[in-house]
């Protein structure tokens, strides 16, 4: 359930994507519904309804399970079209090679990795062949049946384990430990309880095992931006809304919190020490805006070398389209 942010998801009508490597295809931003959809004002047997906010506050599992299950119905929705170029382009590329250099460096080839929201199994793919051995687990089973069959078709299903689990059921893989857990392009954005999250990751990590993440963040200058120039200031603004923000993928909704590295990093701080972090995205335009990137390659290519050497400075590690942290299991941390 690999989660790529505001308009990389699929198109409300989900046409076929094409298979011919060219991935300079249309990228039609999502719509952010500044209400909750239809489905979060639904009706239970006592006749209360979700909008109403004494029952949000006397109800608060209730409403968890119900964005769960919007957010899982998303990207079933989705799964069968999410390979294709649309969700490859170069822009996302770029940002999965970050975190591939990163898990390369943090934990040695021939670990033991646990994917988490793998998506289509991209990432689980590329560590298997790089002589890892992957769980990747992800909230939709649709999801999860594409990153089996990916893992299949690319010869890697000996060293990728794939099953149908959300970040928030990590109990159900039992006792088993990894060397390394990571989470790439924004699934725990996803997560109704990243507190709870933290601690289930840290205890599927050996000791000193590392976390490493893409988040999306709040501050997106080129998002901030862009929208505000088109007079669309919710759309602008909407990472700065606190709490989970209902946004619109196929016509179905995906619940949605945005994180700065502080922010994300203070529900981890208990079981985990922050090593690093960086922002992806900070110089060049988010992967949705990939066509601006294509018509002026030569600009693409300076923004991508400023970012190589401004998005972990101290003022600017905390701004991009996403950020990616390493964090380490504390020691004997509970």
């Amino acid at each position: 359930m690999e989660y790529l942010g505001m308009g990389d998801e699929a198109p409300a009508e989900q046409p076929r994507l094409r298979r011919d490597g060219d991935p300079r295809q249309d990228v039609t931003p999502v719509e952010v519904v500044e209400d909750p959809p239809a489905e979060s004002s639904r009706i239970h047997s006592s006749g209360a309804s979700e909008a109403d906010p004494a029952y949000r506050a006397s109800n608060p599992l209730s409403i968890r399970a119900g964005r769960l299950g919007d957010t899982r119905q998303a990207f079933d929705s989705i799964a069968a079209a999410y390979d294709g170029p649309r969700h490859n382009n170069a822009l996302l590329r770029r940002m999965r090679a970050d975190l591939w250099r990163t898990l390369a460096r943090e934990v040695p080839a021939g670990g033991r990795l646990l994917d988490l929201g793998c998506g289509p199994g991209l990432d689980a793919v590329h560590f298997a062949r790089a002589g890892y051995d992957v769980t990747a687990i992800d909230w939709s089973p649709q999801m999860a049946a594409e990153a089996r069959a990916h893992a299949a078709a690319a010869g890697v299903a000996d060293r990728v384990e794939v099953r149908a689990l959300g970040i928030q059921e990590l109990e159900a893989l039992g006792g088993v430990l990894f060397d390394g857990v990571y989470s790439d392009l924004g699934p725990f954005n996803c997560v109704p309880d990243l507190r709870a999250a933290a601690s289930a990751c840290a205890d599927r990590l050996r000791p000193g095992g590392k976390l490493i993440v893409s988040v999306m963040g709040r501050v997106v200058p080129w998002e901030h931006v862009y929208y505000a120039l088109r007079g669309d200031f919710a759309r602008a603004f909407v990472r700065l809304r606190r709490g989970a923000v209902p946004v619109s993928m196929n016509r179905r909704t995906v619940w949605t919190t945005y994180y700065t590295p502080r922010e994300f990093h203070r529900e981890f701080a208990h079981r985990f020490e922050l090593t690093a972090y960086r922002g992806l995205a900070l110089c060049l335009p988010p992967p949705y805006l990939v066509d601006l990137y294509y018509r002026f390659p030569a600009l693409g290519r300076l923004l991508g070398r400023l970012d190589d050497r401004l998005a972990g400075l101290p003022l600017l590690r905390g701004a991009g389209d996403h950020f990616l942290m390493v964090m380490t299991r504390r020691a004997g941390a509970r």
